[in-house]
C-alpha cells in the first residue's frame, strides 16, 4: 500500500498560490514497469500519475480508436489514498453530435485476482471477455474509460468487491483522462457509468457516491446489472454453489481492504490458506472451475459455517459495509438482472430497487430470462439504447411509478454442475446439407433452447426452425425449394 506524502517547498508554494495549476502529465514506462507505483507527490483523487499510449485488441468489427493506459490517484473504502491503473479508448472519428463527446466509464465484472487478469492487460492481449460491450460503446462514438480497480499494481492484491473503493476508481478515471494529452476529454463532457456483476456493484455505488465524491462530474445516468446489493444474502447464495469462487474472491478482497476486521491467517485452516494463495493467482474462469461447489466450512479454522463466521462482529461489519441502499442515486438508474441468475440472487436486487424508490430515486428495472453470464450480453443492446437516450437529453421513464409483482428466480439449483440455460436464442448462421454439399442460410426466426452443461461439456436442447424457401443447385440446375428441418434426438 502506498502512503500519502505532503507537498513541500516549491510544490507547496505553487499549490497555495494557484490551486488551478495542473501537474504536467508524465509519460510512464513500457511493459509491466508501468504498474510499479512511483513516488507520488499529488494527494488529490483523480490526479494523473502517469500515462502511456497503448495497443488494445478488441477484435474485428470496431471503429478506429486511440488507446492509452493510465495510473491515477484514487481513494479506497476507508478513505486512504491509493494508485489505480486503467485504460482510455477514444474513437478517431470526430464527434459529430452536440456538445462534447460523451464518455462511458465502463466498470468491468470479475476478472480474477492475479495481476495478469487486469482488464488493461487482458485488452492488450485481446483476451478480455467483455470486449463486445466495449466495442459497442466505441462504435457509438463515445469515449470509454475502463478502470482496473485497486490492487493490480505490482505487489498488491485487488480489494475485490470493496464497493466504495471500486466506485471511487470508476469516478476518478474521468478526471485522470482529462489530463492525458491527446484524448480531448474534458471534465465537462457528459458521462455515464455502465457495469455488470462486480461492475454493476461498482456502478451502483458510484451512483450513490458521485454527488458527494465528484460533485463536478457531468453525470447523466448509470446502468447496473447483476448487482450484489446485499452481501450476506449473496454470500449465502454462493456458498457451496457453482459460483463458490466468487465468494472466495470476496473473502480475499475484503480481507485486503479490511485487515483489522478479517484476519485470514487466524480464520483459516491449512486448506483455506492454500485456497487463498491459489485464488490470488488465478483468473476468473480458472477459479470458477477449481472452486466449484466448495463450502466455506472446508476452509475455516474449526469448520465454522458461513453463518457462524458472520456471527463475528468484525467480519460482519466488513461484509455488511458493502450493502447498497444507504444512499440515493441522484441521476437516472437502469437496473437489470437475469431471472435465472445462478450466482447473484435476483430478489436482493429487486429489494434494492424498492429501497431506492422509497427514497424517490429515478429507477428502471428490467428482468431478462437468462442466467448470469448470458444476461450480460443479452441486455447490452437495451443498455446502449438507454445510454443513448441519456446523452441525448431525453427524460428517463421512472419505473418506480409502475407496480408489478417481484419476479421469482428460475435459477438452476445451487451446487452440482455449472449449467447455462439458453431460452429461445436466435440462431444466426447456415446449415450444411451434406448430400448436396451446399450451405443454406437459416431464416431469421430460427431459435434454440438448450441447457449447456459447461462442467460436462454437453448441450441438450431443441431447435425451432420454421419452414423456409431457398435456392439450391440440383443436378447443376438452380431450383427454388421449400425446406423443412426436423430435429432428431437432443
Amino acid at each position: 500500500m502506498t502512503h500519502p506524502k505532503t507537498f513541500t517547498g516549491l510544490a507547496l508554494t505553487l499549490a497555495l498560490i494557484s490551486p488551478a495549476v495542473a501537474l504536467a502529465a508524465t509519460e510512464g514506462p513500457s511493459g509491466l514497469d508501468f504498474y510499479e507505483v512511483p513516488a507520488i507527490s499529488t494527494t488529490t483523487h483523480g490526479d494523473l500519475i502517469w500515462y502511456r499510449e497503448a495497443t488494445v485488441d478488441l477484435g474485428g468489427g470496431v471503429a478506429g480508436f486511440k488507446a492509452w493506459n493510465v495510473m491515477y490517484r484514487s481513494t479506497d473504502s476507508l478513505g486512504a489514498q491509493n494508485a489505480v491503473t486503467g485504460t482510455i479508448l477514444v474513437p478517431t472519428a470526430k464527434w459529430s453530435g452536440f456538445g462534447g463527446r460523451p464518455v462511458v466509464s465502463y466498470a468491468m465484472g470479475t476478472h480474477g485476482l492475479q495481476q495478469g487478469c487486469a482488464p488493461s492487460l487482458q485488452m492488450q492481449a485481446g483476451t478480455d471477455y467483455e470486449t463486445e460491450n466495449v466495442k459497442a460503446v466505441v462504435n457509438a462514438g463515445y469515449a470509454v474509460l475502463i478502470t482496473d480497480y485497486a490492487g493490480y499494481t505490482t505487489g498488491d492484491v485487488p480489494t475485490y468487491l470493496a464497493g466504495e473503493s471500486q466506485a471511487h476508481a470508476a469516478l476518478d478515471i474521468m478526471r485522470a483522462a482529462s489530463q492525458v494529452p491527446g484524448t480531448d476529454i474534458s471534465e465537462d463532457d457528459p458521462v455515464a457509468i455502465w457495469g455488470y456483476s462486480q461492475g454493476g456493484q461498482t456502478a451502483t455505488w458510484a451512483a450513490e457516491l458521485a454527488e458527494s465524491y465528484t460533485p463536478d462530474l457531468n453525470l447523466k445516468g448509470v446502468a447496473a446489472g447483476g448487482v450484489p446489493a446485499d452481501f450476506p444474502v449473496t454470500a449465502d447464495y454462493l456458498d457451496g454453489s457453482s459460483g463458490a469462487s466468487f465468494l472466495l474472491g470476496a473473502v480475499i478482497g475484503l480481507a485486503e481492504q479490511y485487515p483489522d476486521n478479517i484476519d485470514l491467517d487466524a480464520l483459516t485452516n491449512d486448506a483455506g490458506k492454500a485456497a487463498i494463495e491459489q485464488g490470488k493467482n488465478e483468473c476468473v474462469f480458472e477459479a470458477l472451475f477449481d472452486f466449484m461447489n466448495d463450502s466455506i466450512e472446508q476452509y475455516t479454522a474449526n469448520g465454522e459455517t458461513l453463518d457462524e463466521m458472520l456471527e463475528d462482529e468484525n467480519v460482519y461489519e466488513a461484509v455488511a459495509a458493502q450493502n447498497l441502499g444507504s444512499g440515493k442515486p441522484t441521476v437516472p438508474l437502469y437496473q437489470y438482472h437475469g431471472q435465472a441468475d445462478e450466482f447473484i440472487p435476483i430478489s436482493q436486487h429487486t429489494d434494492l430497487k424498492s429501497e431506492y424508490c422509497s427514497r424517490f430515486a429515478n429507477v428502471t428495472f428490467d428482468v431478462y430470462p437468462s442466467e448470469h453470464i448470458v444476461t450480460q450480453f443479452q441486455a447490452a443492446p437495451t443498455v446502449m439504447d438507454w445510454l443513448d437516450d441519456r446523452f441525448s437529453g431525453y427524460p428517463a421513464l421512472n419505473g418506480c411509478l409502475t407496480f408489478s409483482p417481484a419476479p421469482e428466480s428460475t435459477a438452476n439449483p445451487g451446487g452440482g454442475d455449472f449449467v447455462v440455460t439458453l431460452d429461445q436464442w436466435f440462431l444466426d448462421g447456415t446449415m450444411h446439407l451434406a448430400t448436396l454439399d451446399q450451405d443454406v442460410v437459416l431464416p431469421e426466426e430460427s431459435t434454440m433452447t438448450a441447457d449447456t452443461n459447461i462442467t460436462q461439456e454437453t448441450m441438450v436442447g431443441s431447435l425451432d426452425v420454421p419452414d423456409f424457401q431457398t435456392s439450391l443447385r440440383i443436378a447443376g440446375i438452380k431450383t427454388d425449394v421449400w425446406l423443412s428441418i426436423q430435429q432428431v434426438g437432443d
